[in-house]
């Protein structure tokens, strides 16, 4: 018995060391100056310059500018000569669960959700998972930081951000619960005849259910409200206090709601309670743009790779949403779903730009953007002195699948490793069939 028993310690401790052989540990501290020069540098807030420079150190930009009109004093630094390569800040991924999933199929593996539908109190940067294998591929893609949400539910739960090189959650961590997310009731569309009638449900009925899920999130938004106001009770309640800073302005509200007729009701009920909300979605946003623009909403279109989702909407109109919106003035964000999608994320803002936006405002979808609307635009988004040095080199067009070739990347002045198990798997089957 005890020869079995040593047997399976021995293959499982194989196993785990096998597996761990592809962890990719966290780069140590920056401790020399570095200076870029001669990359055409996107600033991300709309400037380009073509030949350009950045000189960072201690984790902090210091010196940007045209590498043609200055002269760098390169005796104290490590230089690196980037001449016909680009030079991008990070980029950031919002809403998405990364970190929290790791394969879909294993439940055990699934730790974005909770039992319930208000949960205000779920915190999801606590569940965060620094050693899970796909923020290496992401960083490969130039995404360098995200905001990790929770999901399911009326209230989710607050995200919280992070960048995607570090050893544990709190390394990780830039911005501790930035934002509280809710997923406004959606009335589910009654088809009736054939094939599309729902058992059991009226349409009155379904309405009935959606008016009293927008009941329920009014009186927990209200119970908060109080609660934050008045004097603190000697038994705390976990779920309103987690909603105080709500109300102070500490905390944002993320709304999920895509019809027009929800994005309405969701921005009515945010401002009834004096918060300013983010739609996140926003199918149909291009179709109220007024109405957005007179309450200062900023909107986070999800997945312009998507077909419409009413039947005489224009095929093209997912992809042309942000554009739509942000040529009008409005703070525009481009998410995609799912954990490992979101190495594409940069290509989604490639998509918007070729359809009706222009590269540089495509990129600000997807950096000093979402900076600002995650609260987090006055250390990153940009490559400007006085942020962190969170950027990196492409060879190409980073916007574009065919160019984008990230060969460096630093977080915080950081130079880190852009291995990845997919790379791996690259290779060893390249080196199989002995691929060129």
């Amino acid at each position: 018995m005890n020869k079995y028993i040593l047997t399976l310690f021995f293959v499982l401790a194989t196993t785990v060391a096998s597996f761990a052989q592809a962890n990719i540990s966290p780069a140590k501290a920056q401790t020399k100056k570095i200076v870029i020069f001669g990359a055409t540098v996107h600033v991300g807030n709309g400037q380009v310059i073509d030949n350009g420079y950045i000189i960072f150190e201690k984790g902090k930009i210091t010196g940007v500018g045209d590498a043609t009109v200055v002269k760098l004093n390169m005796t104290d630094a490590e230089m690196i000569t980037a001449n016909g390569k680009h030079v991008y800040p990070g980029f950031i991924s919002p809403i998405t669960n990364l970190g929290l999933a790791e394969f879909e199929s294993v439940k055990a593996t699934l730790d974005f959700q909770e039992i319930g539908n208000m949960n205000p109190h779920i915190r999801s940067i606590v569940a965060y998972n620094t050693d899970s294998k796909v923020p290496p591929t992401l960083r490969s893609n130039g995404i360098l930081m995200a905001q990790i949400t929770p999901q399911g539910g009326t209230i989710a739960g607050s995200s919280s951000v992070v960048q995607l090189d570090a050893w544990n959650w709190e390394d990780a961590a830039l911005k501790i619960d930035d934002a509280q997310h809710v997923n406004w009731p959606v009335t589910p569309r009654f088809r009736g005849g054939f094939g599309g009638a729902r058992p059991g449900f009226s349409a009155d009925a379904l309405a009935e259910r959606t008016q009293k899920a927008v009941s329920d999130l009014d009186e927990i938004f209200a119970q908060a409200k109080a609660y934050a106001e008045g004097e603190k009770p000697t038994t705390s309640n976990a779920r309103l206090a987690a909603m105080e800073n709500l109300f102070n302005g500490k905390e944002k509200l993320f709304i999920t709601a895509d019809s027009q007729k929800d994005i309405v009701a969701a921005v009515n009920f945010a401002k009834k309670y004096g918060i300013t909300p983010v739609i996140v979605g926003g199918d149909e946003a291009y179709l109220i743009i007024d109405f957005l623009k007179e309450n200062n909403i900023s909107v986070v279109v999800k997945q312009p790779h998507a077909l419409p989702n009413n039947v005489d909407d224009d095929v093209n109109m997912p992809y042309k949403n942000a554009a739509a919106l942000a040529n009008a003035g409005i703070t525009v964000v481009v998410s995609i779903d799912g954990y490992w999608q979101q190495r594409n994320l940069p290509f989604m803002a490639g998509t918007v730009a070729t359809w009706g936006l222009g590269k540089e405002k495509a990129l600000q979808t997807i950096t000093l953007n979402t900076a600002k609307v995650l609260g987090i635009d006055k250390t990153a988004g940009s490559i400007e002195i006085g942020k962190d040095a969170t950027l990196f080199i492409s060879a190409g067009d980073a916007l574009d699948m065919k160019t984008n070739k990230v060969e460096q990347a630093f977080i915080q002045g950081r130079s880190i490793n852009l291995d990845n198990l997919h790379k791996q798997l690259d290779k060893k089957f390249s080196d199989k069939y002995r691929i060129k």
